[in-house]
C-alpha cells in the first residue's frame, strides 16, 4: 500500500472517539479514509457519526499516533499493518458486519489466509483440560489447520503450545493490547515464540494497554478468523462462552468437550452442548465436520491412535485408576474406595503422577488423566 494511503487510514484510526462501527459508517458514506478526513462536522453527522473532533490538540495527538505506528512497522520486517481494503485482508473476517478497520501483525501474515480452528477455554483450567487443549491442538495442526487463540493463561496457552510442538507447527494469537505489548506478562516468552513461528494479531495501535473492553472485541476476531471454535473448559460466566456465542452468530461451527458434572469448568461446555454445540470426543470429530470446508475426507489423526503408555501398567495401579474415576477425589475418599493403607496408596499415587496418569490438585485432591496425552 502506498505510504500516503496508509497514513490516511492511520489518521482515521487515531481520530478520538472512532471505533469499528463509526469508521464503517464513515467509509460507507465517503468511500475512502482520505475523503472522510476531508469531510466537515456537518457531513459526519449526516453520515451518522456525530462529534467530529476539532483541529488542534486532537490533530497533534492523532499525528503522534500515526508516526508511532509507522515507526513500529518499519522497525522489523515481521511487523505489518493490514487495512480493511487490502486484498490480503482475511476474507472470513471481512465477511463480518463492521470488521476491524486494521490489523497490526507480528510474524507470518500468510497464516491469515490458511484454514483456522479456534481453541479457547478457562484460565483456571484443570490438568485434564490443559491436556485436552494441547492434544487437540497438536492433532489439528498435524491435519494442516492453524490453531487460533487469545494468548491467555490456561487453555489458550496450552493450545498455542500444542500447535508449536508439531514440527513446523504454526499458531495465531489475537491479543488484547497493542502489537508492542504482551498481556499477560507471564506469556512473554510464548508471545515471542509465536512471533517467530506464527502470527500475533492486534486490533489496537502501538502502546495500547489491555483494557476490559478489549477482550470481547478480541474474542469476536478469534471466532471471526476461524472455521469453527472449540471450547475445552468454561465456567458458566466465561469469556469463552462469549467467543462461542459470537462464532454461532457468525455462522461458524461450535464444538465443546464434555466433562464431569461436578466440575465448575465443565458447566459452560455442557450449556453449549444443550444449546446446539457439537459434542466432540476426539480431533477427528472436528475434522469430519470440517471436511467440506477443507476439501478432504475426515481421516484419523495421529493423536487419535491407541495410547502408547496405557499398556503394561501394574494391575494394582490400574485398579486405583479405575476406582478413582475421572472426577477430582480427596485422598481420604480414595482410601475408602481402595481399602489400601495410606503408605501404599501414597506410593502408587506418586508413581502414577510421575507417569502422567494422575495430577495432584489443590486441597489435596487427585484427578485421573487420560492415558496417551502429551505430558505437560
Amino acid at each position: 500500500m502506498p505510504r500516503e494511503r496508509l497514513e490516511d487510514w492511520l489518521r482515521l484510526l487515531h481520530t478520538p472517539g472512532l471505533g469499528p462501527r463509526r469508521v464503517a459508517r464513515l467509509l460507507e458514506a465517503f468511500g475512502t479514509p482520505a475523503a472522510a478526513l476531508q469531510a466537515d462536522a456537518r457531513q459526519w453527522t449526516a453520515a451518522g457519526v456525530a462529534g467530529r473532533p476539532r483541529s488542534g490538540d486532537a490533530t497533534t495527538t492523532r499525528e503522534a499516533g500515526v508516526e508511532a505506528d509507522l515507526a513500529w512497522m518499519e522497525r522489523d520486517p515481521r511487523h505489518g499493518i493490514l487495512t480493511r481494503d487490502d486484498p490480503e485482508y482475511p476474507p472470513l473476517l471481512a465477511s463480518l458486519p463492521d470488521p476491524p478497520p486494521a490489523l497490526y501483525l507480528v510474524g507470518d501474515s500468510s497464516l491469515l489466509r490458511r484454514p483456522q480452528i479456534a481453541i479457547v477455554g478457562s484460565r483456571d483450567a484443570t490438568p485434564q483440560g490443559l491436556r485436552h487443549a494441547e492434544r487437540f491442538a497438536r492433532a489439528l495442526t498435524e491435519a494442516s489447520l492453524t490453531v487460533t487463540s487469545g494468548l491467555a493463561i490456561g487453555i489458550d496457552g496450552a493450545a498455542h503450545n500444542g500447535a508449536l510442538a508439531v514440527h513446523d507447527g504454526r499458531t495465531l494469537a489475537v491479543v488484547a493490547t497493542g502489537p508492542d505489548r504482551v498481556y499477560p506478562s507471564a506469556h512473554r516468552r510464548l508471545a515471542h515464540k509465536i512471533a517467530d513461528h506464527g502470527l500475533l494479531v492486534s486490533l489496537w495501535p502501538v502502546g495500547t494497554l489491555a483494557r476490559p473492553g478489549h477482550f470481547p472485541q478480541r474474542n469476536r476476531v478469534i471466532s471471526g478468523l476461524a472455521l469453527g471454535t472449540l471450547v475445552v473448559e468454561a465456567a458458566l460466566r466465561s469469556g469463552s462462552l462469549i467467543t462461542a456465542r459470537l462464532a454461532a452468530e457468525q455462522g461458524r461451527s461450535v464444538y465443546a468437550i464434555p466433562g464431569s458434572i461436578l466440575s465448575p469448568v465443565s458447566r459452560g461446555c455442557h450449556r453449549l452442548i444443550r444449546d446446539g454445540a457439537q459434542l466432540v470426543e476426539s480431533p477427528d470429530d472436528i475434522l469430519e465436520d470440517l471436511a467440506d470446508w477443507l476439501g478432504v475426507a475426515g481421516t484419523p489423526t495421529a493423536a487419535a491412535e491407541a495410547p502408547a503408555d496405557a499398556a503394561d501398567i501394574d494391575p494394582e495401579h490400574e485398579r486405583v485408576l479405575t476406582l478413582m474415576g475421572f472426577d477430582p477425589v480427596a485422598l481420604d475418599e480414595l482410601l475408602q474406595r481402595t481399602g489400601l493403607t495410606v503408605e501404599a496408596l501414597s506410593s502408587i499415587l506418586v508413581l502414577l503422577e510421575l507417569n502422567g496418569r494422575v495430577a495432584l490438585l489443590s486441597h489435596g485432591r487427585y484427578q485421573r488423566l487420560d492415558a496417551g496425552f502429551p505430558k505437560t
